[in-house]
């Protein structure tokens, strides 16, 4: 089984996307379940309303999924695996208070060496911490030897028994900590695979040795995906706009066009523009690479209006939500325009009833009068011809007004290629 666990504490970034749908194909092709685990148990960060739309995103891109679980649901499974730790001399009970912590913190910083948990309270156990009748929390044994693995993307990765240290794995109040929870509920789920990102590596030996602690000897494999960077070389923070996936389709970029882009970057692929039912075809892990992706948003709306073209007439209008029999006119403007909302912006133009004529309002007025009150031809040729005729304009003083008459901008595709969308709608819109 595979998952994808997100937190519910706030938008979601691309590279949470890029994590899900990668679970996602791999549980394709290996024909194995796949869930999704809203992480809830920080309360203190949860937004309302976040997991619902975690999963509408996911919905949007067509991310299925067998089922949607909390980890909250699990408290009783991580207390009493706690519990189990303590009674077994494998977790004790800690009362050091924050204070005492903070100074330690500060004299490791001072030292300039990594911060470490002293030792202090590891020989009490749990009856000790019943006598005392004080609050504490359970710190789980440090291991006695190197953890080490081996991560499909990083290769063998080994960490000391120092970098795993004696953490917290139950708080005061009884609630786990990410990593106690995360690695119980990979237990629990029968997990056999953890694709996520290479922010959560140091994560990944105290889950190993949860697990162990807990006797269970089952492999789960890793796969941490690079970071994606920025544009300047740093890493995408909730500052760029871009990082958000709800941004990115408010701006009109397509949930095909996002997947495509975020299953290429820093990958090798067959070819450059594909749909998520191919990607499952061909996906391998292995072809990622270990350096760090940078984000390029002009290669997305690239590759967006890729997609765009790939649409029908009627998935074209329904995207932009408008009359079918304008598809073929915001087809025009693909020439230009690289997102819905681009397009859009152009369809607004063309039927607003605002127009800056500049220099030529008078131009304008001629055009407009005798538009009005024409038949209009079928063919571009004889509507200029007649135009022209009865106007008595030429060159820019003629082409220039009628460019905003119609469109409502200055510059454009080729008048002549917009006429027959824009035929029946003229002179509605001009009155």
């Amino acid at each position: 089984m595979l998952r994808f666990a997100p937190s519910p504490t706030g938008d979601m970034h691309i590279g949470n996307l890029r994590v899900a749908i990668l679970n996602f194909i791999v549980a394709k092709q290996r024909g194995e379940r796949f869930i999704i685990r809203i992480e809830d148990t920080d309360t203190e960060r949860n937004i309302e309303g976040k997991d619902k739309e975690i999963l509408q995103i996911l919905d949007a891109f067509g991310i299925t999924y067998d089922e949607v679980v909390y980890q909250s649901a699990n408290f009783s499974f991580h207390q009493n695996f706690a519990a189990k730790l303590l009674e077994e001399g494998k977790a004790f009970a800690c009362f050091c208070t924050p204070e005492e912590l903070e100074a330690e913190r500060q004299k490791a910083k001072e030292q300039k060496h990594p911060y470490r948990y002293s030792g202090k309270c590891e020989h009490i156990g749990i009856e000790e911490a019943k006598k005392r009748g004080e609050p504490f929390v359970v710190r789980i044994k440090k291991p006695q030897a190197e953890i080490t693995f081996e991560d499909i993307i990083k290769g063998k990765l080994t960490f000391a028994p120092n970098e795993v240290d004696s953490f917290v794995i139950l708080r005061q109040d009884g609630r786990p900590t990410y990593n106690f929870a995360c690695a119980v509920d990979d237990m629990l789920y029968d997990i056999t695979l953890v694709i996520r990102g290479e922010d959560h590596v140091s994560n990944t030996p105290k889950q190993i040795h949860v697990r162990r602690m807990l006797g269970y000897d089952k492999e789960i494999a890793y796969a941490h995906l690079p970071i994606i960077l920025s544009s300047d070389g740093k890493k995408m923070s909730k500052r760029d706009k871009a990082s958000s996936v709800k941004w990115l389709l408010e701006e009109g970029f397509l949930p095909q066009a996002i997947a495509n882009y975020l299953i290429l970057l820093g990958n090798k692929t067959p070819t450059e523009i594909f749909t998520l039912d191919e990607a499952i075809e061909w996906f391998d892990l292995a072809n990622i690479s270990k350096a760090p992706a940078k984000f390029d948003i002009e290669k997305l709306r690239f590759i967006n209006r890729e997609h765009l073209r790939r649409l029908s007439d009627a998935e074209l209008a329904k995207a932009l939500e408008i009359h079918p029999s304008l598809a073929g006119l915001a087809r025009i403007y693909l020439e230009e325009a690289s997102t819905l909302k681009e397009i859009q912006a152009k369809l607004d133009a063309i039927f607003g009833k605002e127009r800056d004529f500049g220099e030529f309002d008078k131009e304008a007025l001629i055009l407009k009068d005798i538009i009005l009150n024409m038949e209009l031809p079928e063919s571009f040729d004889d509507f200029k011809k007649e135009l022209m005729e009865h106007s008595g304009l030429k060159g820019k003083r003629f082409f220039k007004p009628l460019r905003i008459l119609l469109t409502g901008a200055q510059h454009g595709p080729e008048i002549s290629a917009l006429y027959p969308y824009l035929k029946d709608h003229i002179k509605e819109v001009l009155r």
